[in-house]
């Protein structure tokens, strides 16, 4: 162990909703409860775009120092000296705008999943990164999470032999028609950037992407054929989405790998929460598989079957203060077992590891292959007729949106 002092990262919490406060909760825990000792996180202050009060109470609720600052505005917050970093955690339609501003200001950001509403303007976001050589990253934390390092290692190592095939699941049968009655919930408003594709498919896509495009040499891997199908709620948002994805790659490694990615919000991959239903995710090569528990977001379980009857099941806990420390986290109104992480620290511990050795952009998901997978995402939406507000689609900026 390092006898270092670890260095403090101090970060802006821009917006406080339900995502910021599972994650800054998170981002409080002591990094040595998951064996992490180069850096301590602390959070310098958070805005809210409807009250300062909502930005003290936020504080106040994630357990921040009473020395945080409170901003009503979120073009306060970016201009606070004393913060390292930002994490972007509006809904999809606010991204471009919100990280523009944050880049404009000379700040790093993570910014939530999905990245942006298309490509176009991740593309932007990313060249003004370059300019103004900022860290740029998108908190896909399901990368930095333990069991995907290892899911990732056992494609490369050759243990499941050549990899051809993945199969990915990511849906929640939230009865839409009853639930989202209103048409104004951010999973089905179009004004929101709403839809299953934005919001769960990301994960389907990044399960099949870390298995079968980051494991392939950077020079040479190129983005995959995308064939796909949608259906429609009322409000036109996306509510059940498959996609086939069609990976080149050499005849050495397998030759092309196909993934098969599906998301739903009227449909449960997992509907008895307990995984009965079997894995979320399988990726398989010519010696065996691999299964991932159910939700693929946040696995817990993996089972290795391999040809040669070698059968190997893991449990990947995610570490926290443990029992006994009276600290919870969740989602929503989902808790965790007492003392348990969420897991969305592994994703702070990367930017801050990165604003230490210098680096510009995530280990296990670079910009480049971000970029990829939005391209990816707008071929989907494009063949599936689905085409978001002109505003929210827009890449002019500053631009005013509701």
């Amino acid at each position: 162990m390092s006898t270092r002092t670890p260095k403090t990262i101090r970060w802006g919490i821009l917006a406080t909703g339900l995502i910021a406060q599972t994650f800054t909760k998170d981002l409080l825990v002591d990094p040595k409860t998951r064996n992490v000792h180069s850096v301590v996180h602390t959070v310098g202050a958070a805005a809210s775009s409807s009250s300062k009060s909502r930005a003290e109470q936020f504080l106040k609720d994630v357990g921040a120092s009473s020395s945080a600052k409170a901003y009503d505005s979120y073009e306060d917050l970016v201009k606070d000296p004393e913060i390292d970093i930002i994490y972007v955690a509006t809904p999809h339609s606010h991204h471009y705008q919100n990280v523009m501003l944050c880049l404009e200001a000379g700040k790093n950001v993570l910014c939530e999943k999905s990245f942006t509403v298309n490509a176009a303007q991740l593309k932007i976001l990313v060249k003004k990164a370059k300019e103004k050589n900022l860290f740029l990253m998108e908190a896909v934390w399901t990368r930095y999470f333990p069991i995907s390092a290892y899911v990732r290692d056992l494609v490369t190592s050759g243990r499941l032999g050549k990899v051809t095939r993945v199969y990915a699941d990511f849906s929640m049968s939230m009865d839409p028609e009853k639930s989202f009655a209103d048409n104004k919930h951010r999973m089905v408003n179009v004004n929101l950037a709403g839809g299953a594709l934005l919001d769960l498919g990301i994960y389907s896509i990044t399960w099949c992407f870390q298995t079968l495009y980051l494991t392939q040499p950077k020079e040479t891997r190129k983005p995959p054929k995308v064939m796909a199908l949608m259906n429609h709620f009322r409000t036109g948002a996306d509510e059940q989405t498959t996609i086939l994805l069609d990976f080149p790659r050499p005849k050495e490694m397998g030759g092309n790998a196909h993934a098969i990615a599906t998301t739903a919000i009227v449909v449960s991959g997992d509907p008895d929460g307990k995984g009965t239903a079997g894995p979320g995710a399988r990726i398989q090569g010519d010696k065996g598989e691999v299964q991932i528990s159910s939700p693929i977001c946040r696995p817990t379980k993996s089972r290795l079957i391999l040809q040669d009857g070698t059968i190997e099941d893991k449990d990947w806990p995610q570490p926290g203060p443990g029992e006994g420390s009276g600290w919870t986290n969740g989602f929503g109104g989902d808790l965790n077992p007492e003392g348990e992480g969420h897991g969305m620290y592994w994703q702070a511990d990367e930017c801050a590891i990165a604003l230490i050795e210098g680096r510009k952009e995530g280990k296990y998901e670079d910009l480049e292959e971000s970029v990829v997978i939005m391209e990816v995402m707008d071929e989907v939406r494009r063949q599936g007729g689905f085409k978001y507000p002109d505003k929210l689609e827009s890449t002019e900026y500053p631009l005013k949106l509701d």
